[in-house]
């Protein structure tokens, strides 16, 4: 995955700071929640917010806390209801190109359960 640095630190060094130090290196490091929790926590409120651009690196992050594609899909789907059809409906676009090739290394089966 990507640093902050590497995204944001040519055009915000501080803002990439922050982030790094602040965001990932204190908030996500509370040990009131785990970091799945967080994860999950964080991807239903970008879909609510219909802030999509952030969903492929979370998307590849709450994977490496243990969050599967079809836990990912049955976040989103059970979204829809909340936050609406279309919020949900772009959750699943931004879903496909991160998690394309995790699905192809799955089972037909869970294949389909991915999109």
């Amino acid at each position: 995955m990507v640093s902050a640095q590497q995204v944001f630190g040519e055009i915000s060094p501080q803002f990439a700071r922050l982030t790094e130090e602040v965001l990932f290196g204190d908030v996500w490091q509370q040990g009131e929640l785990s970091l799945r929790d967080r994860s999950l926590i964080t991807v239903a409120a970008l879909v609510a917010l219909g802030r999509t651009g952030q969903l492929p690196f979370h998307y590849q992050l709450a994977q490496t806390h243990g969050v599967d594609s079809a836990q990912l899909s049955a976040l989103i789907t059970h979204l829809a209801f909340y936050a609406g059809w279309p919020a949900a409906a772009s959750a699943f676009e931004a879903m496909q190109p991160v998690m394309g090739s995790v699905c192809d290394d799955e089972s037909k089966e869970e294949t389909a359960s991915c999109l």
